[in-house]
């Protein structure tokens, strides 16, 4: 992976590449015209008028919202007059929680295989990959799925890729992009062998004479990480390219990544600065300034965090947001931090229940009292109840400490909540922050029956529970990780129907926790622009606000729940750009 700083050259150049992205030359028909869309369903999100005819937008901004008849006669003499047809008009979506540089990376460049590939699949794709990168020194891509040695019982993992990698390093990921699979070249190329001992935080899966096998879980991966080649600013470049061009197809008007490396937020800001003459991104983006790797004990440098917050703004780029990491994963890795033990397995006993948590209670209550107080949002990776529980005992300790600051602090990933810590996300203004993609059955939700068994795996996700409690809620793909795309609409469709939006099979995920269209398009919407903080420029099309927004062929209220995730946008609008399809 990338280092973690990029010298000042480097940045230039990357600037340079970005602005040779685009040769389209910007649009600046909208300056000072105006656009009427009339004669369709504009649904607004905001509950003092949910539902409208028309809308006027001018310049970025929308100054209209109401029936066609008044739009049309209050529109300017020059206005462009788009008739819907009875099309829909909606907010863009805002995906709260993804990784986008590195999955669209992973799209362009990495050697992919499909999570449900056999060993004898995975060998296939490392040996094509080995013969059509000759030059290559690192194979790197993925990814496995997170039960995947259980499934299949290797006796080395890090053999079978010797046996077909040449003289090549391999890393590949797995579905949770927590753990790593390597080859013994890559062993080799990091110093790692039989006298490493196992960072704190993480393990090397080790064969009979105490030899690594290959597989790595969570800071082990990361060690790894640490070794591997950089992508070049002219990869990066493309990356970020690509991802605007995906979201804006998907109708995507804003996300927030959600553990941003150094090389990441310049990447974002590059770009934003190319496209400055344009108005900057496709997008709004909220960059989670990742903190500090690995288990301690101590608090963080927190001026290096403010002093990265006003490196890295730009227009469209938002810098006011940290991300900590308290647990892993409740896959057969047994990473994530939970109350109760986990099956019984022959490695970690009958009560094993995932280990201390990365950051201790102490150092992470003076993580968030402080972040709190200089005015960051954090973002917490939380996926066991145990790590819920002391992520919100944070955040208590944070109120008490600088009083309602208004900052709604986020639980990543919040599958499991003990039912008596659900109330307290209402209390203290704190935040779910949900995966849809893990709503249904699937193959990670496989591995995660095979961890914590299924009559306790199957509550998953309390999602209706947490909005009937007043919680805040929000929703991401958390692509690359599981998630085949960053695709929303199979995430809205999921968070209706707690069914596999891909596959036409009735089995649900604690359908009980199933929540209305109207629900999950506020989640999308409104919810991930408070995320954000840009509650008061989008996520609803009110006065004011920026035209940020999507037209629709059907009616979203009126689709098949089973037939969301087909729902494309017909246009995806961006401060009053069309940016999907791009104008010319």
């Amino acid at each position: 992976m990338q280092s973690l700083t990029r010298t000042g050259a480097a940045l230039a150049a990357l600037i340079v590449v970005l602005g040779a992205c685009r040769t389209a030359a910007p649009d600046q028909t909208l300056a000072s015209s105006q656009r009427v869309f009339h004669g369709g369903v504009v649904y607004t999100v905001d509950p003092s008028r949910p539902l409208a005819e028309a809308m006027i937008i001018d310049g970025e901004q929308i100054v209209f919202v109401g029936d066609s008849e008044v739009a049309l006669a209050r529109a300017e003499a020059g206005a462009e007059r788009v008739d819907l047809a009875g099309r829909m008009i909606m907010p863009g979506l805002i995906d709260a929680h993804l990784h986008p540089i590195r999955g669209s990376l992973q799209v362009l460049y990495a050697c992919s295989f499909p999570f449900s590939a056999t060993p004898a699949q995975v060998q296939q794709a490392i040996a094509r990959c080995v013969s059509e990168q000759p030059e290559a020194d690192w194979i790197i891509g993925g990814q496995w799925d997170s039960a995947f040695f259980e499934t299949h019982e290797l006796t080395s993992p890090r053999q079978l890729l010797d046996e077909v990698s040449s003289d090549k390093a391999v890393y590949l990921r797995d579905d949770s992009l927590h753990n790593g699979w390597v080859n013994s070249r890559a062993l080799a190329l990091a110093g790692i062998d039989k006298n490493t001992p196992d960072p704190a935080g993480g393990s090397f899966l080790r064969e009979a004479d105490g030899t690594p096998n290959g597989v790595l879980l969570e800071t082990a991966a990361k060690m790894m990480q640490d070794v591997m080649p950089e992508y070049s600013p002219e990869q990066t470049a493309k990356a970020v390219e690509h991802f605007m061009q995906t979201a804006s197809a998907f109708g995507i008007t804003g996300i927030k990544d959600a553990s941003t490396h150094p090389w990441e937020s310049e990447a974002w800001k590059a770009m934003d600065t190319a496209l400055a003459d344009r108005g900057g991104l496709d997008l709004n983006v909220a960059v989670s300034l990742r903190g500090p790797d690995g288990r301690r004990i101590t608090g963080m440098n927190y001026r290096f965090y403010e002093a990265a917050r006003e490196r890295y703004a730009g227009r469209r780029v938002h810098t006011n947001f940290v991300k900590l990491f308290l647990d892993g994963v409740p896959t057969p890795a047994r990473t994530a931090a939970m109350l109760a033990p986990y099956l019984a397995d022959h490695k970690h006993g009958s009560n094993f229940s995932g280990g201390p948590l990365l950051i201790a209670p102490q150092a992470l209550a003076r993580d968030v009292i402080e972040l709190d107080r200089r005015g960051f949002t954090v973002k917490m990776h939380a996926a066991g109840d145990r790590s819920v529980r002391a992520a919100l005992d944070a955040i208590e300790a944070a109120r008490k400490a600088n009083g309602a600051s208004g900052l709604r602090h986020e639980l990543a990933h919040a599958g499991y909540i003990s039912p008596e810590d659900i109330p307290r996300f209402q209390t203290l203004n704190a935040v779910a922050d949900l995966s849809p993609i893990l709503w249904y059955p699937s193959p990670i939700i496989d591995a995660i029956y095979q961890a914590v068994g299924e009559e306790r795996g199957q509550y998953y996700f309390p999602v209706r529970d947490l909005i009937d409690s007043g919680a805040g809620l929000l929703a991401g793909s958390d692509w690359p990780a599981v998630a085949k795309s960053a695709d929303p609409w199979i995430g809205i469709e999921s968070l209706v129907t707690r069914s596999d939006p891909l596959a036409d099979s009735p089995a649900q995920l604690w359908p009980e926790q199933a929540i209305t269209v109207a629900e999950a398009v506020r989640i999308y919407t409104i919810e991930g622009a408070r995320a954000l903080r840009l509650e008061d420029e989008t996520g609803s099309l009110t006065l004011g606000k920026s035209a940020d927004f999507l037209i629709l062929d059907d009616n979203l209220l009126e689709v098949s729940p089973r037939e969301i995730s087909e729902v494309r946008p017909r246009e995806t609008w961006f401060a009053g750009r069309r940016v999907f399809p791009r104008e010319p």
